[in-house]
């Protein structure tokens, strides 16, 4: 048995080394990565501009305590906010915990407690991340989840019409909900929830752990919606594989995390700092994005022009989803062939390829999902 608590139900593939998009396993072979570690690779394995930051940083400071004045966190918080109607950021170490500053934050602004959430959403596994989850399964067998979150259909807005009331302090979603199923935000429900939130002054907050910094093709995914949200949180493509996380807010809400609020030790480090620095300098370039675009609309096309009929492909971005019946017989078929995926539930599969992926990748990819699919019994 394992030293290990067997809390992940981990394939029976050890990956090794990786480049770019590709990776090796322990017995040399070679794989395309098309999970990016869940949407976390952003520029791909190994990239020798993030090896060269590391390898900089490592040898001047890893480690100083949020006690201190932190130049570094400064500059990444600027160019995290420039160009948007945000203006202050927070650090931590992961997307649950930039959630969990959001929540709080949403409270403490407020003085309310209820938070509108979806069904389907996902937005972490601690207590209050999890509780914000709208989704059974995450909550099962912990107990009684934190209180005041309510959960709604995803592109609902008759529901959400009637969940709003005076003590809502927050809605909190998705732009694109990856774990639950690729499901993108409707235009309708968008503009429902913005003016919801202009006219009862209530707090709109964007989990943009896995649509942020780039995947969507511009700089965060609610840019290309009506959505202007009080507070976005972000994390995974953050530092292309270094653990960060933030929490970006609106200047009204300065004055409510104030000294004693919310803290973090290793939020911010240097280390992760300078990393995401790097990766926010290259992808947040114009030229960047409008690659991502072009790459995004060409996965698409091969994807609906290869895959049968049957099939829905959805997304935004390099975030797409196909439709299926079980979606981990095409997850295994595919890596058996040599292409990484990663399922979205039981019947949607999610390609998340590195944004620096080639377009004669996506060409090996898509034919290689393409001969995946006829071992499946049937697709939806």
């Amino acid at each position: 048995m394992s030293a290990l608590f067997g809390n992940y139900a981990r394939r029976p593939v050890q990956i090794v080394k990786g480049l770019g998009t590709e990776v090796w396993d322990e017995n040399g072979k070679t794989y395309l990565d098309f999970t990016s570690g869940i949407a976390v690779l952003s520029l791909g394995h190994a990239n020798p501009i993030l090896v060269d930051t590391i390898k900089k940083q490592s040898e001047l400071l890893w480690h100083t305590s949020n006690l201190f004045e932190s130049k570094l966190q400064e500059q990444l918080a600027e160019k995290l906010v420039k160009d948007t109607h945000l203006a202050h950021a927070f650090f931590c170490n992961s997307g649950t915990e930039a959630n969990e500053a959001a929540i709080k934050l949403a409270r403490k602004h407020t003085g309310k407690h209820k938070i509108i959430t979806c069904l389907h959403s996902f937005h972490g596994r601690t207590f209050g991340a999890m509780s914000a989850t709208g989704q059974e399964k995450v909550h099962s067998g912990f107990g009684p989840i934190v209180e005041k979150f309510e959960y709604i259909p995803y592109n609902d807005a008759e529901s959400l019409l009637s969940t709003v009331d005076d003590e809502t302090a927050a809605i909190m979603l998705e732009v694109v909900q990856g774990e639950g199923g690729v499901h993108v935000i409707t235009p309708e429900f968008a503009e429902a929830i913005q003016k919801v939130c202009e006219e009862k002054d209530i707090l709109c907050i964007v989990d943009e752990v896995q649509t942020g910094i780039g995947r969507s093709g511009t700089a965060y995914a609610y840019m290309q919606t009506a959505l202007k949200p009080d507070i976005v949180t972000l994390a995974k493509g953050l530092a292309g594989g270094f653990p960060i996380g933030a929490m970006l807010g609106t200047a009204k809400l300065y004055d409510s995390f104030g000294p004693g609020t919310h803290g973090s030790t290793f939020g911010g480090n240097p280390l992760a700092v300078s990393v995401a620095t790097t990766v926010v300098n290259e992808i947040f370039n114009k030229e960047f994005l409008q690659n991502v675009k072009k790459k995004s609309q060409y996965l698409t096309e091969k994807l609906v022009k290869a895959l049968p009929s049957s099939v829905e492909v959805r997304g935004m971005g390099l975030l797409q989803g196909i439709t299926c019946e079980n979606s981990t017989k095409i997850v295994d078929a595919a890596e058996k062939n040599g292409l990484l995926l990663v399922a979205a539930g039981d019947k949607v599969v999610r390609i998340l390829p590195p944004l620096t992926v080639s377009y004669e990748e996506i060409d090996d990819a898509v034919t290689i999902l393409q001969a995946s699919i006829p071992v499946t019994s049937s697709l939806k």
